[in-house]
């Protein structure tokens, strides 16, 4: 009896361990967003950018409502273009140097607006698993009317 029992043990040890070794470690935010860099930054148009340095109390939405953007949704561009810079929205400090994509010559190359309109959606995904759908809907609502 004690045999059956140390061998049902061990077999409920191991099945554990592979369970927990088969279980997929869930993303980070950025191994999230360096995928998405790495699907939309060669289509987003950079002639024309300017640079904008981060300064004390900024976040991304306010540069972009700030900005000839005019829009706080547009926060995905800067993120973008800056994807050397910022591996996540909520990580931007003081003395970081974005790159501030020209928004009209991003919006008139098809291609450019095109991956854009998918970038703010698949940002909108990220901000909703965050619990910002507002946040999320402004997204896609901008989006939307690209």
């Amino acid at each position: 009896m004690k045999k059956a029992v140390l061998i049902g043990a061990l077999v409920l040890s191991v099945l554990t361990v592979f369970a927990c070794k088969s279980s997929p470690k869930p993303k980070s935010a950025e191994d999230e967003f360096e995928d998405l860099y790495a699907r939309y930054y060669d289509d987003l148009v950079l002639e024309g950018a300017e640079t904008y340095t981060v300064v004390k109390g900024d976040t991304l939405s306010h540069i972009a409502a700030e900005s000839k953007y005019r829009s706080g949704f547009y926060y995905p561009i800067i993120m973008l273009a800056s994807r050397d810079v910022v591996a996540d929205i909520d990580r931007i400090e003081p003395g970081m140097k974005l790159i501030m994509p020209n928004l009209q010559k991003n919006l008139d190359d098809p291609r450019a607006r095109a991956s854009i309109k998918q970038f703010l959606l698949d940002v909108a995904e990220i901000e909703d698993d965050r619990n910002r759908h507002q946040t999320a809907k402004g997204l896609r609502k901008l989006s939307d009317s690209l």
